[in-house]
């Protein structure tokens, strides 16, 4: 059991990192299914952001690296979490915007998954529309894509705890 957090290791704070994302991932999933809201293309890409960053904490969980390749998982778990952060952060701004500013919804993600290049489908998702500034659902006063927001700004401390432990290992080897 780690005395302080520069004893975790970089298997356990991955493992920690991955529960987290599972944690992120069963919420927008009971959201889903149980509640009933149904996940604008916004949401969509959040949950790609999550599962992304899942991936690479698991991965970093297996090899528990030591030195450059903590420092590579690490980045690349802040990349993870910095698309997220963006994507979550848009979609808060689209909803904090005067329903006379919201921009007209847009054919739905599937269409454009089938019918347009992939850079295409990025550019349309990402500048918004109408449906992703609807506030189906609030807790404590916070909406869906703000608590998601907070969610990647807590699981952003994994992947830099990785970070810092590759830095560290580097420097003492």
């Amino acid at each position: 059991m780690p005395h302080s957090l520069k004893d975790v290791s970089v298997r356990q704070a991955s493992v920690a990192g991955l529960l987290f994302c599972v944690l992120m991932m069963a919420v927008a999933l009971f959201l889903e299914h149980v509640m009933g809201l149904e996940p604008c293309p916004l949401c969509i890409f959040q949950r790609v952001a999550v599962l992304a960053t899942a991936a690479v904490l698991a991965v970093a969980a297996l090899h528990n690296p030591k030195g450059r390749w903590g420092i590579l998982y690490g980045v690349l778990g802040l990349v993870g979490v910095a698309g997220g952060i963006a994507v979550a952060g848009r979609h808060v701004w689209l909803q904090s915007l005067p329903p006379d500013q919201v921009p007209s919804c847009g054919p739905g993600l599937d269409y454009m998954m089938d019918v347009l290049p992939m850079r295409d489908v990025l550019t349309h998702v990402l500048t918004g529309s109408g449906e992703c500034a609807d506030i189906d659902f609030l807790f404590l006063g916070l909406s869906l894509p703000a608590w998601t927001l907070v969610g990647f700004v807590v699981l952003g401390l994994f992947p830099l705890a990785i970070l810092v432990r590759g830095i560290r290992g580097r420097a003492v080897a």
